[in-house]
């Protein structure tokens, strides 16, 4: 996630902080001091690092922190309900009108955010919540824009209304809206064209649009990855055209993410959601509580329990939890366990949700979604046998294996170790699951 190096930070000074026991006026001045130097290094806009760092410091060194059994935590505890605070605090829908009415949908921002491929995201998840959207195909400059969004439109089943390239946006859109009509859809979002950077013609295009069809929503889309170019494009298309929320994109990417701590406080705008990969179902509700508590290395429990929701099938989840329970989880069940990782975005994604987990997974050499071909070809080259019990694979076997897999002996051993990590991995989450196994009150996976 974009905010790994800032939560590694602050999970530093905050261990730093609980291993002191009472707490000097000092120590939680040098601990914020070095907080205000992450954010500052996360791209977090200056003016919203120096507001969070005085209303986080004018928390703590009040008597009650002070005098705390635990002023450490109590910090940590300021600190988490300052940035929730930072970030909105509650978490902001998309305004839709009654289902027998039309809400209009305007979707901008510059190019290369991923406006078209988030347009396409949109429209699936109102789909999925009863609505019938249209897509509609403004963007009549970009080659081949009309087509990527016919092509993303049919993936998620929901209708494109185009033009072509030889009309006006505003005159595309109109003539939209009274398809819309006649057809019963009841979301119209358009998919305007993007720039390379700000201009007048693209505001002015803008204008026009909402001039032309009662827009209910203006979404702004911005790249995470530009950090604080975000919130100054985020600022001048408020300022020039209006919007209403904002959908941050490319979250996921190695980037320092300081958009999303800086963008409410300084345009007052929420963000609405947050897109964390390529595929069209990557794209999360964005809850300040939970984005908080991942950048404080808290985890995020809710978002996995959402995501395991919608990826793990519940009969054969119980099937897996009672093998690993009475150690029978075997190659079989890895491959199947890579299969569903990989639908809910992959195993670091899903493990810095669990609180504690996170860190475990620095140094393990885990197969990324590349490698699973290879993996399910080695896995296919073993016996029936040898996959349920992998502790009958001596090196003549895994000879064997390498050979009609067709890779070298070292990926067949590399292949053991991964799955040995897997599954004591398993078992320490197994512990964490509740019943027999867990204790009372601790993390239960939705299974």
């Amino acid at each position: 996630m974009a905010f790994d190096s800032l939560s590694d930070k602050l999970q530093n000074i905050f261990k730093n902080l609980r291993s002191k026991g009472r707490l000097t006026e000092t120590d939680v001045k040098a601990a914020l001091k070095e907080v205000k130097m992450a954010l500052l290094e996360a791209d977090v806009n200056f003016k919203v690092v120096k507001q969070f760092i005085n209303s986080v410091q004018e928390r703590a060194i009040g008597q009650d922190v002070m005098t705390s059994l635990t002023p450490g935590q109590m910090v940590i505890k300021i600190v988490n309900e300052e940035m929730v605070s930072l970030m909105g605090s509650e978490t902001t829908e998309i305004k839709l009108k009654p289902s027998n009415e039309i809400t209009v949908i305007m979707m901008t921002g510059l190019q290369g955010a991923g406006k078209t491929t988030t347009t396409a995201k949109i429209a699936g998840k109102l789909l999925k919540k009863g609505r019938k959207p249209l897509l509609v195909a403004c963007d009549i400059y970009r080659p081949a824009a009309v087509q990527q969004l016919q092509v993303n439109g049919d993936k998620q089943g929901v209708p494109v209304f185009t033009m072509g390239t030889g009309h006006k946006p505003e005159n595309i859109a109109k003539a939209a809206i009274e398809h819309a009509a006649k057809n019963d859809f009841n979301v119209v979002i358009i998919d305007t064209a993007g720039r390379l950077q700000i201009d007048e013609e693209m505001m002015d295009e803008l204008i026009n649009i909402k001039d032309a069809v009662d827009v209910s929503q203006t979404l702004l889309i911005v790249d995470a990855m530009t950090g604080q170019e975000a919130v100054n494009v985020a600022s001048t298309f408020n300022e020039k055209v209006g919007i209403d929320g904002v959908i941050l994109t490319k979250l996921d990417g190695d980037t320092r993410g300081g958009a999303a701590l800086s963008i409410r406080a300084v345009t007052g705008k929420p963000i609405l959601y947050i897109g964390m990969g390529e595929k069209l179902s990557d794209l999360e509700q964005f809850y300040p509580d939970r984005m908080a508590s991942r950048i404080l290395g808290m985890g995020d429990v809710l978002t996995l329990i959402e995501k395991a929701e919608e990826a793990v099938d519940k009969e054969k989840a119980k099937e897996l939890e009672q093998k690993i329970r009475k150690a029978e989880f075997g190659f079989d069940d890895y491959l199947e366990q890579m299969q569903q990782i990989k639908n809910m975005g992959g195993l670091e994604d899903i493990m810095s949700m669990i609180p504690g987990m996170g860190n475990q997974l620095k140094g393990a050499s885990l197969p990324d979604e590349k490698q699973l071909g290879r993996v399910e070809a080695i896995i296919y080259s073993m016996t029936p046998q040898e996959r349920a019990n992998p502790n009958i694979l001596n090196p003549s076997r895994k000879n064997r294996i390498a050979k009609g897999a067709g890779v070298d002996i070292a990926e067949v051993n590399r292949l053991v170790k991964q799955f040995e990590q897997a599954r004591k991995m398993m078992k320490q989450m197994s512990g964490m699951m509740g019943g027999k196994g867990g204790k009372k009150g601790r993390f239960r996976l939705p299974f």
